[in-house]
């Protein structure tokens, strides 16, 4: 039997790794992204996890792989592996996967600088400028967004009760704003908020089963990343996150499906407008651009159609072999 191998090429957006998947992907049954997943989750999860977990990954990994659309009209379609699972969306590692596969021409748009991205979640639209070689930027039209619960609470470890509430953007979000038993996330440091994040991800859940289940797409459901708020780094910005997805990571981007909920939290509150700019801080400080381009209607809740922009460099080529026959870690571990 063929030793399974994959071609990758690998970049950063905004500070967070992508990886995409070249060659090598397996084929996939379905007649959308999303079935295309569950067939991957079924059957090929043990590629997921040999790319993205140690030894060949790490803690932060997140990749990519693409697929001929379902649709004619659309361009192409995209498989989102990540240590934290295979995502209905990732904001983040559309703008890398969109940079790599234009720059080393994997993906031929019908109209140059647009790109109709097939995604788990839903079609993404896409817009990004390439006045030479590289792809300065890239700025996705998200799936609709929307705040599905505000103000419930929840005991957390050390710090006490948090209300939270509870947005969609592609993933559901648990969005911690400061508060009396939490001034900021810029209090913390990344491991002390990994800490707190997994004993709380996991409470939420149970104490509320079967809350936060997406109206069009039952796949798509309970909380799986938790978004801290705080004070930004530079004054120019709207806000700062960190995001925890995983079992102990912080996203180095600002977090694409992250800041798509936290525009839908504050424009449903009266907080952001539509057509203004949001700027979002990572915990490193890079930064992407929202924007609330519509108020749509989603099963007769209230959503938006957010934007996001940012950038990707792309820094190296690899290529990967997975031999269970030989490697005991052929299918990767985590130290958690």
């Amino acid at each position: 039997m063929a030793l399974p191998t994959f071609e990758c090429i690998d970049g950063h957006t905004c500070g967070n790794p992508v990886r995409l998947v070249v060659s090598g992907g397996p084929p996939l049954k379905g007649s959308s992204m999303n079935e295309k997943r569950l067939h991957f989750l079924k059957e090929y999860d043990w590629i997921r996890t040999g790319l993205m977990f140690e030894p060949r990954g790490h803690d932060m990994m997140s990749g990519s792989i693409l697929y001929p659309p379902s649709n004619p009209a659309n361009d192409i379609g995209v498989l989102f592996i990540e240590t934290s699972g295979c995502l209905p969306m990732c904001g983040h590692g559309t703008i890398g996967t969109i940079t790599i596969g234009i720059e080393n021409g994997l993906i031929h748009p019908k109209i140059k600088g647009r790109v109709r991205l097939e995604t788990p979640a839903g079609l993404v639209e896409i817009e990004y400028a390439q006045p030479k070689e590289k792809v300065e930027w890239v700025k996705l039209i998200n799936v609709k967004s929307y705040l599905a619960e505000t103000e419930l609470s929840v005991k957390c470890p050390e710090l006490g009760e948090l209300t939270f509430d509870v947005a969609y953007g592609g993933n559901f979000y648990a969005i911690i704003d400061p508060q009396k038993n939490f001034l900021g996330m810029h209090d913390f440091s990344a491991s002390k908020l990994i800490q707190l994040s997994r004993e709380l991800r996991k409470r939420i859940n149970e104490k509320y089963p079967n809350s936060f289940i997406h109206p069009e797409n039952y796949s798509i459901r309970d909380v799986s990343h938790l978004l801290w708020t705080g004070r930004p780094l530079d004054d120019k910005s709207s806000g700062r996150n960190a995001v925890f997805y995983g079992d102990k990571a912080i996203d180095r981007s600002p977090c694409g499906t992250g800041t798509s909920a936290r525009m839908a939290q504050l424009y449903s509150k009266g907080k952001l407008e539509l057509g203004e700019d949001y700027v979002h801080e990572s915990f490193i400080g890079s930064t992407f651009v929202g924007k609330v381009e519509a108020e749509v209607d989603l099963d007769g809740k209230q959503a938006i159609i957010p934007s996001v922009k940012g950038w990707a460099k792309v820094y190296g080529r690899n290529t990967i072999t997975i031999d269970p026959e030989d490697d005991p870690y052929a299918h990767g571990f985590q130290v958690v």
